[in-house]
C-alpha cells in the first residue's frame, strides 16, 4: 500500500458505509413452529430483507430459536432500515473490469453506498477521488427496468441524441446502471456513440447493491475486480452494464429488492443542480429527465419532477411505448383544452389497463397523475422521431434544458456558452423579442473570451455586438490577468523580463507592463500606445480618479480609456481599443475656430476619445498572447489589415518560442510556439500569393503601405522582423525590391556597365531610359528627394496627392509629368528641357544601383589607396594618400553616427541596439574604432608611431572582408556567402571538441619533453601552436626520434640518451612523445578533421536548396542600406550630411519636424480613399484565399469519391457509379450579400479553417513568373 493510496481509501471507509441486517423477520410464520429452528426453516424460510437465517451475521444477537410468536410477543412489527440494519464501513469499492468487452476495454470505478448516503459526500467522491469533469448538464434517464424492444427509429434517435448531447456538453448521465431494460440501451449508445476518450464517458449508475448478480465478486477495499456481466437465466438478479464510467451501488440491507436508490438519486440531483455550471457563472447545472418507454412508477417520477420547484423538465421519446406513450398522447390531446372527451377518456383508460395489465381502480389513479402532469406541460417535451419537423434529436434535449427551467434570457445564455453550443443560443437564445438586461450580453461576450469560445463570440458578434462598445480597459485588462495556469504564469515571465524586474505575489497586470511586453517581443523600433507618454497620462489619470470614483471611469461598460482628439463629439461614445496605433500629435490648423478648439483643450486629460477604426487588434494581440490559437484565428479574420496582423503574430509567437527556450521551459512549449507562427506565416504568404496572382500592384502596396494601427509599422518591416523567409523571398516581395533596387532607371539588360558608364561618363546619363509613372506608382516614397529641394507625399496632402497619382497612373504620365506638369504651360522649351535633365540626373543618382556602383568603385578606390598608405614607410607627417584615407574614414565615421540617430527608435539605447544587431555594424565599428587609435598614436614619436602603423596594418583587415558585404548583393555570390555564413555559425561545437583535443596532447607533450621549463608565457604559444600546425601536416619528424638513439661498439649495439635542442639530453620518458602523437594525429586529423569536413559537406547539400532562398531574404537589407544612404560616397557624403543637418534645421524652425517624425523607412503613405480600396482589395484576396482553400478540399473528397465510384465499377463490372453522376454534384457554396459584413467567419460555424465557401473573385489573373 503506497503512501498516496492511503488517505483516499480511509476517506471513503470513513465517509461511506454499508447497511447489513441484524434482526430477522421472517415473512411468514404460519408454516414452521418448530422448536428450536430446523435445518428446513434456515434453508426456506426467508428474512424481510430478503437473505436466509444462516445469511444474517449474528455478531450483535444471537440467532432466534423459534420463528413462532408466543404469547404476548408482538407480531405486527414491520422491518425497516433505520431499526434492522446495521451501519458499518464500506468493504466494497475499486475498479471493475468487464470481460465481455473485447473490442474495448471497459472499465468503471464503483463505491458500495449506504442508502442514507449524503449526497454532498457522494458528489465530492465522484469530483475530487474520481476526478469526473464538472457537470454543465445532468440527464437522467428514466424508463422500463425489464428489457423491452425499442422501433430503429427511435433507437437510433434516443442513441445519436443522448450521446451528442452528452459529448457537447459535458453532461453526466444517470441511470439504474444494470443490464437490461432503457440502462441496457443507454450502454449501446454509449458503445456506439460514445467515443473512446474516457473522460467524457461520465455515465454513472446508481444501482441497488442487493439486485447485482454475483454481487460478492465486487467485495474488496480499493481492488481491482474482472466481473463477467453475463447472468443467470433463472436468477431475478440483474448485471452491471459493462459500458458505464461509474457505479453508485445503493446498499439498503436487503437483497433482491430494487426501489432504494431512487431517493438517493433524487438527493443527488439536488445536490448537483447547486452546483455552478461554470465558476464563471451563477447559472446551476440544468437537469433533464429523459423518459424512455417505462411502466407506472415512471408516472409518479414526471410528476415528482415536473412539479418540483424549481421544475425539472422532462424530455419523452414517443413511441419507445407504454407510459411515455402515453405521456405524448395525453401531451398532444391536451394541447387545446385540459380535459379530455368523454369518449376518449374511456379509450385512454381502457388502453392504460392493457398497456400496464393493472385495475380499473389503478387504471383510474393514474389517468389522474397523468392528468396532474399536463398541468405543468410546459416542462415536458414529446419527441417524435417519424416527424420531420423535429430539430435534431440532441438539440431538441438542449432546447427542452433551457426552456422548461423558466430560466431568464440571460440565464439561457449562460448555459449554452458553458455547452458550448453556439447553434443552440443562436436558434432559441438570441431571437427577437428578447428582452435583454443592460450588460448582459457585454458580460456574455467577456465570458465567451474568458472560456476561449470561439464560436460564440462570431455568433455574439454576427448579433450585433461591437467591440468600440464592449472593450473597455477594465475589461482588457481582467482579460489579461485571468488565471489560466501555465499560459498565466509564462505571460507574468514575459512582464518581468520586460521590465526587467519580479513580479510580487499577487501583482496585476496592467496594459502598460503589456505594451512594455508587446515591445520587447517586437523589438526593434516598435512602440506601443500602452506605452507612450499621452496613454500613460490618460492611464494615471483615471487609476487616480477611479479610486475616487469608480463608477464615474471603469466600471462604466460602455466608456473605456479616451485621449485627446477634436474629431470626436462624445466623450463616451468612444473607447480605447487601439493595442499599438500610435499617439496622433495635433495637427496644425490655420483657421481660427480650429486654433481656439485647440486651445480649450488638454492633452491628456478624458475630453474627448481617440477615434481608431480597427476595434479587433486590442482583442487579437489579446489571443496571441493568452496562446488561444483557434480564437487568434478567428479575430484575425475580422476587421481589416488582415496580412499585417498575421505577421504581427508570426513575430509575437517566433519571439515568445525565443523566450521559453531561453527559460529551459518544455520543449513541447517552444514546439506549440514554433507551429503557430508558421500556421500564421503560412496564412501570409497565402494571402499576399492570392493578392499577386488578382493585382500586383496592388498587392506590392500592401507590402509597403504605413499601418498607423502598428506603430507605423509596414507588413514587409513585420515580416523581415520575425525572419519570415518565405514571406520576404515570395515573388511579390522580390519584385517590389527589384523595382526599388533599380529606381526610375528602366534598364534589362547590361545595367552594370550602362550605369559604370554613366558615372565614369555624366552626359550618358540621358541617354538612358526611365519608368513611367504609372510604373512607379507603387513604389513607397523616400526622404531622399529633399536632396533635390521636392517634398515627399506628405500625409496630411496624400488624400489629393494620392487621387491625382490614380489619374496620372491611368494615363501613364511620366516622372517628369509628375512635378512639371502644373507649370510646363508657362515655361519656355528650353527651361523645360534643362529641368527634364536635371530630373533625370537627379532620378539616376537616387537610384539604389546607381548608389551601390558609386560606393564601391569609392570603396576599391579607397582599398587602394590604404594598401598603399601601409606597404610604404611611414612619415612623420601623413602624406596626401594619408589624408585620403583619414577623410575617407572620418566621413564613413560620420554616416555611421547618421545611420545611428535616423534610425526609427526614439532612445539612443534603442538606436543604439538596433544598430549593433547588425554583424557588418560591428565589423565597421570596430575598424573605426581602430583606426581612430591608430591615427592617434601615429602623430606621436616612436614607438607610438609603430605601433599606430601596426594598427592600420590590422585595421585594414576589416576594410578588406568588408568587400563580402558587397559581393552579396550578387545573385551568384550571394548564396555562397549565406553557405560560408552558416558554415561558420555552425561549427563552434567541433571546434571546441577539436580544441579540448588539441590542448590535451599539448600539454602532455610539452610537459614530457621540457620537464625543467620556468614559468613564461612561451609555454601557452609550445602547448597551443605546435600541435595546431600538426593539423595541416606538420609533424616536427626531427623530434620523433629524440627519445633514444641506437649507436654500435665492438658489433654491439649500445642504447645511450640522445641529444635534445641546443645540446641537452631528453628526459628518460621521451618515448611517449611519439605515441601520443600517433594517438592525436590519429583522432585530431583522421577523426575530428574528417566529421568537420562532413559537417561542412552536410550544410551545403542542406543550403543549396534554400541559399537562394536565404539570399532573397537578405537582399532586403541591402536594398534598405543603399535605399536610404545619401547619393555621394565619402569623403564627399559629408556634403549630403550638411545639405540634411541645414533641412533639419529648417524643419525645426518651421515646426513641421514633429508632424515629420513618422515618415522614415521605407513606407507608402496614402490617402484615406486609397487606403480604404486597399483595405477593400485585401478584404476581398482574404476571401479569395478561403473560396479557394474550401474548393481545394471539395476537389480532393470529388477525387477521393470518384475514386471509390471507379473501384466500385471494376470490382461490379461495370454495374458502379457513373461518371456523369458524379460530375453532376456540384458543391453548395455559402455567398456574401452585398450587405452581409466582409470576412470569411460571418456564415458558419465551427474551425476558422473550415470550408467556408465563397463567391469566386471576378477577376483572377495569372501567376507572374519568377524574377
Amino acid at each position: 500500500m503506497s503512501f498516496t493510496e492511503k488517505p483516499r481509501r480511509s476517506w471513503i471507509e470513513e465517509k461511506f458505509s454499508k447497511r447489513e441486517c441484524v434482526k430477522f423477520i421472517p415473512l411468514s410464520r404460519d408454516l414452521h413452529r418448530c422448536i428450536p429452528v430446523c435445518q428446513v426453516c434456515q434453508n426456506l424460510i426467508r428474512c424481510c430483507c430478503g437473505r436466509l437465517m444462516g445469511e444474517h451475521s449474528w455478531q450483535d444477537s444471537p440467532p432466534p430459536v423459534s420463528l413462532f410468536l408466543g404469547p404476548g410477543q408482538d407480531g405486527g412489527q414491520e422491518w425497516s432500515v433505520e431499526l434492522h440494519t446495521r451501519a458499518s464501513p464500506t468493504n466494497a469499492y475499486g475498479i471493475v473490469d468487464f470481460k465481455d468487452t473485447a473490442t474495448r476495454v471497459c472499465r468503471a470505478k464503483y463505491v458500495r453506498v449506504a442508502v442514507d448516503s449524503k449526497p454532498d459526500l457522494l458528489l465530492q467522491l465522484m469530483l475530487r477521488e474520481w476526478q469526473m469533469e464538472r457537470p454543465k448538464l445532468l440527464l437522467t434517464v428514466q424508463g422500463g427496468s425489464e428489457n423491452f424492444t425499442l422501433p430503429p427509429k427511435v433507437n437510433q434517435a434516443f442513441s445519436k441524441g443522448l450521446m451528442a448531447a452528452a459529448l457537447s456538453t459535458g453532461a453526466w448521465i444517470l441511470t439504474d446502471g444494470i443490464n437490461t431494460g432503457v440502462s441496457k440501451y443507454v450502454g449501446e449508445a454509449m458503445k456506439n456513440f460514445g467515443g473512446h476518450d474516457l473522460r467524457k464517458r461520465n455515465t454513472v449508475g446508481i444501482t441497488p447493491w442487493g439486485v447485482i448478480e454475483n454481487n460478492t465478486d465486487l467485495i474488496g477495499r480499493d481492488v481491482f475486480r474482472p466481473y463477467q456481466p453475463l447472468g443467470n437465466p433463472l436468477s431475478k438478479r440483474s448485471c452491471l452494464n459493462g459500458f458505464h464510467s461509474h457505479f453508485l451501488l445503493v446498499d439498503d440491507g436487503t437483497l433482491g429488492k430494487s426501489g432504494c436508490q431512487h431517493g438517493l438519486k433524487k438527493k443527488l440531483e439536488k445536490q448537483i443542480q447547486l452546483q455552478k455550471i461554470h465558476p464563471r457563472l451563477k447559472q446551476g447545472v440544468p437537469v433533464v429527465c429523459v423518459v424512455v418507454e417505462g411502466g407506472p412508477a415512471i408516472v409518479s417520477t414526471v410528476l415528482d419532477y415536473v412539479s418540483s420547484v424549481p421544475p425539472v423538465p422532462v424530455f419523452v421519446f414517443e413511441g419507445s411505448g407504454r407510459a411515455a406513450d402515453l405521456l405524448a398522447f395525453l401531451h398532444k390531446q391536451t394541447a387545446m383544452d385540459s380535459q379530455l372527451d368523454a369518449d376518449i377518456e374511456e379509450d385512454f383508460l381502457v388502453r392504460i389497463e392493457r398497456v400496464f395489465a393493472v385495475e380499473r381502480t389503478e387504471a383510474s389513479h393514474l389517468y389522474t397523475l397523468l392528468l396532474q402532469c399536463m398541468d405543468h406541460r410546459q416542462s415536458i417535451t414529446i419527441f417524435d422521431s417519424e416527424s420531420e419537423d423535429h430539430l435534431a434529436p440532441d438539440a431538441a434535449i438542449l432546447t427542452t434544458a433551457l426552456k422548461g427551467t423558466k430560466a431568464s434570457p440571460a440565464e439561457q445564455l449562460s448555459m449554452a456558452l458553458a455547452w458550448d453550443r453556439a447553434d443552440i443560443a443562436q436558434n432559441d437564445v438570441l431571437v427577437s423579442g428578447q428582452h435583454w438586461q443592460v450588460g448582459s450580453l457585454e458580460q456574455a461576450m467577456l465570458d465567451a473570451l474568458v472560456m476561449d469560445r470561439v464560436s460564440f463570440v462570431k455568433v455574439l458578434i454576427d448579433n450585433g455586438m461591437t467591440m468600440n462598445r464592449f472593450l473597455t480597459v477594465d475589461r482588457l485588462e481582467e482579460l489579461y490577468n485571468m488565471p489560466h495556469g501555465q499560459t498565466h504564469h509564462f505571460l507574468r515571465h514575459l512582464v518581468e523580463d520586460a521590465k526587467q524586474t519580479s513580479l510580487p505575489l499577487g501583482y496585476r497586470l496592467s496594459l502598460i507592463d503589456m505594451g512594455l511586453v508587446i515591445e520587447d517581443l517586437i523589438g526593434g523600433a516598435y512602440r506601443s500606445t500602452y506605452t507612450r507618454k499621452p496613454f500613460r497620462a490618460v492611464y494615471s489619470h483615471m487609476q487616480d480618479k477611479g479610486k475616487q470614483d469608480s463608477a464615474a471611469s471603469f466600471s462604466k461598460p460602455r466608456r473605456g480609456l479616451v485621449i485627446n482628439s477634436r474629431r470626436s463629439g462624445s466623450p463616451q461614445g468612444q473607447q480605447f481599443f487601439r493595442t499599438a496605433q500610435p499617439y496622433k500629435h495635433k495637427e496644425r490648423d490655420g483657421s481660427p475656430a480650429a486654433s481656439g478648439e485647440a486651445s480649450t483643450s488638454s492633452p491628456g486629460l478624458c475630453d474627448a476619445s481617440l477615434l481608431a477604426s480597427f476595434n479587433f487588434n486590442d482583442l487579437f494581440v489579446w489571443a496571441v498572447l493568452q496562446q488561444r490559437q483557434q480564437m487568434a484565428l478567428f479575430l484575425w479574420q475580422h476587421g481589416e489589415e488582415a496580412l499585417a496582423r498575421a505577421t504581427v503574430a508570426c513575430k509575437l509567437y517566433r519571439s515568445m518560442a525565443f523566450k521559453a527556450r531561453q527559460s529551459s521551459m518544455d520543449d513541447d512549449v517552444t514546439e506549440r510556439f514554433k507551429a503557430y507562427s508558421l500556421e500564421f506565416g503560412q496564412l501570409a504568404v497565402d494571402v499576399l500569393d492570392c493578392a499577386f496572382r488578382q493585382n500586383e500592384q496592388m498587392a506590392m502596396k500592401l507590402l509597403t503601405s504605413e499601418m498607423e494601427a502598428w506603430s507605423h509599422f509596414t507588413c514587409l518591416q513585420m515580416a523581415v522582423s520575425s525572419c519570415h523567409r518565405p514571406f520576404v523571398s515570395h515573388s511579390c516581395t522580390q519584385t517590389l525590391l527589384t523595382d526599388l533596387w533599380t529606381g526610375p532607371l528602366n534598364m534589362r539588360k547590361n545595367s552594370f556597365l550602362k550605369i559604370i558608364l554613366s558615372l565614369l561618363l555624366p552626359p550618358a546619363i540621358l541617354l538612358l531610359e526611365f519608368k513611367s509613372k504609372a510604373e512607379m506608382c507603387h513604389v513607397p516614397q523616400t526622404h531622399e528627394i529633399i536632396l533635390f529641394g521636392l517634398d515627399p507625399v506628405k500625409p496630411d496632402t496624400a488624400e489629393t496627392t494620392d487621387h491625382t497619382d490614380g489619374e496620372d497612373a491611368e494615363r501613364g504620365f511620366s516622372f517628369h509629368d509628375r512635378y512639371l506638369g502644373p507649370v510646363a504651360d508657362t515655361m519656355s522649351s528650353i527651361t523645360l528641357q534643362c529641368l527634364s535633365w536635371l530630373t533625370k540626373l537627379y532620378d539616376f543618382y537616387t537610384a539604389p544601383v546607381a548608389k551601390f556602383w558609386f560606393h564601391t568603385i569609392s570603396y576599391l578606390a579607397f582599398l587602394m589607396v590604404f594598401s598603399y598608405v601601409v606597404l610604404v614607410k611611414m612619415q612623420a607627417y601623413p602624406s596626401v594618400q594619408e589624408w585620403m584615407v583619414i577623410a575617407y574614414i572620418l566621413s564613413t565615421a560620420v554616416e555611421k553616427i547618421r545611420e545611428v540617430m535616423m534610425s526609427e527608435p526614439r532612445k539612443l539605447s534603442q538606436k543604439l541596439k538596433v544598430w549593433f544587431s547588425e554583424y557588418w555594424n560591428i565589423s565597421d565599428f570596430t575598424a573605426i574604432l581602430l583606426f581612430m587609435a591608430g591615427l592617434t598614436m601615429r602623430w606621436h614619436a616612436e614607438p607610438y608611431r609603430t605601433a599606430g602603423r601596426i594598427a592600420y596594418c590590422l585595421d585594414i583587415i576589416f576594410w578588406f572582408v568588408r568587400v563580402m558585404d558587397l559581393l552579396a548583393v550578387n545573385q551568384h555570390a550571394g548564396p555562397y556567402l549565406t553557405m560560408i555564413t552558416k558554415m561558420t555559425s555552425n561549427m563552434f561545437f567541433i571546434v571546441v571538441m577539436m580544441a579540448i583535443v588539441l590542448l590535451s596532447f599539448g600539454v602532455s607533450r610539452k610537459a614530457i619533453l621540457s620537464p625543467d621549463e620556468e614559468p613564461s608565457w612561451s609555454l601557452a604559444r609550445d602547448v597551443v601552436f605546435q600541435p595546431y600546425w600538426m593539423i595541416y601536416g606538420e609533424v616536427y619528424a626531427d623530434e620523433l626520434n629524440r627519445s633514444s638513439a641506437m649507436t654500435q661498439v665492438d658489433g654491439h649495439k649500445h642504447q645511450h640518451p640522445a641529444a635534445c635542442k641546443d645540446g641537452e639530453t631528453c628526459p628518460s620518458v621521451a618515448f611517449l612523445s611519439p605515441i601520443l602523437q600517433a594517438v592525436y594525429m590519429f583522432f585530431q586529423y583522421i577523426i575530428m578533421v574528417n566529421i568537420l569536413i562532413a559537417f561542412f559537406n552536410n550544410i551545403y547539400f542542406d543550403m543549396e536548396s534554400t541559399s537562394n532562398k536565404l539570399w532573397k531574404y537578405n537582399r532586403y537589407r541591402y536594398i534598405m542600406t543603399y535605399l536610404e544612404r545619401p547619393w555621394l560616397p565619402p569623403p564627399l557624403i559629408l556634403c549630403s550630411h550638411f545639405t540634411l543637418g541645414l533641412r533639419a534645421i529648417y524643419r525645426k524652425l518651421s515646426g513641421v519636424s514633429e508632424r515629420e517624425e513618422r515618415c522614415s523607412g521605407l513606407k507608402l503613405y496614402l490617402g484615406p480613399q486609397d487606403r480604404k480600396k486597399l483595405h477593400e482589395f485585401e478584404e476581398r484576396c482574404v476571401e479569395a484565399y478561403f473560396y479557394e482553400k474550401s474548393e481545394g478540399l471539395h476537389s480532393t473528397e470529388t477525387s477521393r469519391i470518384r475514386a471509390t465510384a471507379e473501384r466500385g465499377d471494376v470490382q461490379d463490372g461495370g454495374r458502379g457509379l457513373r461518371q456523369s453522376q458524379l460530375h453532376s454534384r456540384r458543391p453548395i457554396g455559402v455567398g456574401l450579400s452585398a450587405g452581409s459584413a466582409s470576412g470569411p467567419f460571418r456564415s458558419g460555424r465551427g474551425h476558422p479553417h473550415s470550408a467556408l465557401r465563397f463567391r469566386q473573385p471576378a477577376s483572377r489573373r495569372d501567376s507572374p513568373g519568377s524574377v
